[in-house]
């Protein structure tokens, strides 16, 4: 399987990079806002969904998300002095704003945490920066009682 790269410029294609980045795991310190340049990325550790293995050996890949025309963002849930706290990643998800095409880009984690990223529009790059690795570890969401 190929590297991937991804662009998302609407809710539908938002919804395909979600997919991509469900269960992908990253430090608190791989985040960045450039408030300048109106840019937040994070670098993850994702779960390679799409390459479909049925076996026992699964695959994750250094990948970047990049988020474009963001004009704040705020989180709860995380601690943003332990740079080296880890975090999974559920889904990415757009709340529209009162003003299309603003609203906000929110950054589903396990337990209860979010980063909210304000946007102007959505416009995101997912892109593989690195060679994968084995695990023999599959992602599970069991289903709740």
């Amino acid at each position: 399987m190929g590297s991937l790269k991804l662009i998302a410029l609407d809710e539908t294609d938002l919804a395909v990079v979600s997919a991509c980045l469900q269960d992908a795991v990253f430090k608190t310190g791989d985040t960045a806002f450039e408030g300048k340049d109106s840019i937040f990325t994070l670098e993850t550790n994702r779960f390679v969904w799409e390459d479909g293995k049925n076996d026992k050996t699964f695959e994750r890949r250094r990948a970047l998300l990049a988020l474009k025309q963001v004009s704040g963002v705020k989180s709860r849930g995380i601690n943003l002095k332990a740079t080296d706290a880890v975090h999974s990643l559920l889904a990415v998800r757009f709340l529209p704003g009162e003003e299309a095409p603003a609203g906000v880009i929110e950054l589903v984690l396990s337990g209860g945490a979010v980063i909210r990223l304000e946007v102007d529009c959505i416009e995101v790059q997912l892109a593989d920066i690195g060679g994968g690795w084995e695990t023999k570890f599959k992602p599970r969401h069991p289903l709740g009682d």
